[in-house]
């Protein structure tokens, strides 16, 4: 693809991007930062694949009206070919696609590491790699599980490589329990009373109904989008306005997954737990006692 053809296509999708927020009751800043940045790209036509090549991440940081978030966009876009959060507010995400471009990693693998684990990002994937869900889905084993997860390695390693050439952004630390388990009741009260706009997803929507709420939100420095699961395995089970899958970004990470279900048995069953953060949660709500009342009426509940 030529210069020109990379910028366009980014300037296309920063600006869909916009319109997609700004019809979803997004972030008035974020649409237009979006805006901004789609202008000025197409003002000054940057050959943006070369600079980032040289210079990573931070050289497209440093390009006027464009910041961490959306330089880190525009980097998977010109890494990957897909900008994944856009695919979701259009209701497209596949993850499936996307896992198949791990080593080893075919069609039917692939479709479970989706619908089973519940996630859509490499990143997630190699959340749940490090915290053992992976290791733990049936049939899987841990031999395979650790080949997936010294491929997935290596291709983020190679993509990090790319970003930190020129700067190493912090580590920072991920939101607490408590902020993920507040948006979760915020996006499930907003569903039910049917605040929130719907979007129409692509699969398992034969249709095409909008009826998938989307919820965008801030908490301190990071910025939320929060979508009811639509997997296979959560329609299977009957848990798709249960299972909340929590995007969630800052200026220190890329983008972070999580989802926030009922657990049925076990020390948890009955509360809102976020997966693979268990001990966290168990932690946090053993502490309601020394949080008063005002913490007991703001506590997520299951429906």
């Amino acid at each position: 693809m030529t210069a020109v053809d990379d910028v366009r296509e980014v300037v296309e999708r920063l600006r869909e991007m916009a319109g997609l927020l700004e019809a979803q009751a997004g972030n008035p800043f974020k649409v237009a930062a979006y805006r901004r940045a789609a202008d000025l790209l197409e003002d000054r036509r940057p050959d943006l694949r070369a600079l980032f090549e040289r210079e990573g991440l931070a050289g497209l940081d440093a390009l006027p009206a464009i910041g961490p978030g959306i330089a880190g966009a525009i980097a998977e876009m010109l890494a990957t070919g897909h900008w994944h959060q856009l695919d979701r507010l259009r209701g497209g995400a596949d993850g499936e696609a996307l896992f198949q471009t791990i080593p080893g990693v075919g069609p039917a693998l692939a479709r479970r590491l989706h619908e089973e684990l519940g996630i859509d990002t490499l990143e997630a994937l190699e959340q749940a790699a490090h915290d053992g869900r992976l290791e733990r889905l049936p049939q899987l084993g841990a031999r395979r599980a650790a080949a997936i997860r010294a491929a997935l390695t290596e291709m983020l390693d190679r993509r990090r490589a790319l970003q930190r050439r020129a700067a190493t952004r912090p580590a920072g630390q991920p939101p607490p329990v408590a902020t993920l388990l507040d948006v979760d009741r915020e996006y499930r009260q907003g569903a039910e009373a049917g605040r929130l706009p719907l979007i129409a997803p692509k699969r398992f929507n034969p249709g095409g109904e909008a009826w998938l709420p989307v919820l965008h939100t801030a908490r301190d420095d990071w910025q939320f989008t929060a979508l009811f699961s639509n997997t296979a395995r959560a329609h299977e089970l009957g848990r798709v306005r249960d299972w909340v899958v929590l995007y969630c970004e800052d200026k220190d990470h890329g983008a972070l997954q999580y989802t926030v279900v009922t657990p049925a048995a076990g020390p948890l069953a009955g509360r809102r737990v976020v997966r693979g953060r268990e001990a966290e949660c168990q932690a946090w709500y053993a502490s309601w006692p020394a949080l008063g009342a005002a913490a007991e009426s703001s506590t997520p509940r299951s429906r």
